[in-house]
């Protein structure tokens, strides 16, 4: 869809303020088409506004998705207001459509929604300082506290099986099989290094399974840059990019954002000597994330944290490696043999925290019992 098409179709279906000034893209985000629309108020103000496209392609169900962070961010409001917060800062806003409801369908099929511009914020993309990680790991262990009563099994599932890691092998397993590419025989220690490991795959979900652990609102996607922070005080204020909000385990949060925030090195890199679980990272995450949850993990919870990190870098990095078998057809590639290299830098990961691992125990210990 054409620029003034959006301009004239699909903006004036929300229920905005003021004057329709500009509208351009926003952000760097890979699944949705994101712009910032800004308007005149009458009295010389500006109020902003995040337009989003769905990509239905990632999202089969968008009304589904839509319904989940309703849900989530009404509750969320609700539970600001009652601690004499700010709802409309500290979670994200959807917009209303004039017609009623929060989700566009245009006469394309294209599907669109609205939130509020949460003024004064800044992303942060790499952790520049241990200081940023504590920051943002508070701020989504708070996330799991204000959400710890949120009857999560009412969630939809948008992506099936998203981190059932047992399910995730058996993909991997089905594409060693087929072998599409021809690009097996070439990643043997790889395809070895995975199995190796089989033991470990269903070590979260037979315990969600069993009720071992408890079943809560996950992000799944805890990512540094989902987080806006306050431009002034640099505290994280709001968890945004709720779109794969659903139903699983705290651990499945902990581990991801170890991955990509405790590594020494870039998703990609080549030079698996620069790759590496940094303990300072670990013990700073650990550290702001139990202290946002406040209490409300259990203690199986927090003995199996360091698995959830160890599990969730395993399954990333068998997700590249069964896209690369594949012929990279889901995540994006900037060059060849680039899910390889994803998928070495998890392993190194993986190994670097199997040598580790009685240090990391000690660090969730350590935290655990200074708070």
């Amino acid at each position: 869809m054409e620029m003034e098409e959006i301009r004239a179709q699909v903006v004036p279906a929300f229920q905005t303020e003021g004057v329709l000034e500009e509208i351009g893209p926003h952000g760097n985000g890979h699944i949705n088409e994101t712009y910032k629309v800004c308007f005149r108020l009458d009295t010389g103000e500006r109020r902003r506004y995040i337009l989003q496209r769905i990509n239905t392609d990632v999202f089969k169900n968008p009304w589904f998705l839509t319904e989940n962070i309703e849900n989530v961010t009404s509750f969320l409001r609700k539970k600001s207001a009652r601690s004499g917060g700010d709802p409309l800062r500290e979670t994200l806003s959807l917009v209303p459509l004039q017609s009623g409801g929060t989700l566009l369908e245009d006469a394309y099929g294209n599907y669109w929604r609205m939130y509020l511009f949460i003024e004064d914020t800044i992303c942060l993309e790499n952790v520049e300082k241990p200081e940023d990680l504590y920051s943002s790991a508070f701020a989504f262990g708070n996330f799991q506290r204000l959400l710890a009563d949120f009857p999560a099994a009412s969630l939809h599932e948008v992506i099936p099986n998203f981190h059932h890691t047992p399910s995730r092998y058996e993909d991997f397993n089905q594409a060693v099989r087929e072998d599409v590419c021809g690009r097996a025989e070439r990643v043997a220690e790889e395809i070895r290094f995975i199995r190796e490991r089989e033991a470990d795959l269903s070590a979260i979900s037979a315990c969600l399974a069993d009720g071992s652990l408890p079943l809560r609102v996950t992000h799944n996607d805890t990512k540094l840059n989902n987080i806006l922070f306050d431009a002034v005080t640099g505290k994280g204020i709001c968890v945004i990019d709720l779109d794969t909000v659903m139903p699983g385990s705290a651990l499945y949060d902990f581990g991801d954002a170890i991955r990509f925030g405790a590594s020494t090195g870039a998703e990609d890199e080549k030079d698996l000597d620069q790759i590496s679980c940094s303990l300072e990272l670990f013990e700073a995450y650990t550290r702001g994330y139990l202290k946002g949850c406040d209490g409300s993990l259990t203690e199986q919870e927090i003995h199996m944290l360091p698995m959830g990190a160890k599990l969730m870098t395993l399954e990333c990095g068998m997700r590249f490696l069964t896209d690369y078998l594949q012929g990279d057809t889901y995540f994006r590639i900037h060059r060849e043999e680039h899910n390889l290299d994803r998928a070495r830098t998890q392993f190194k990961l993986v190994r670097d925290m199997e040598e580790k691992w009685e240090e990391m125990v000690k660090i969730v210990e350590r935290v655990r019992e200074s708070d």
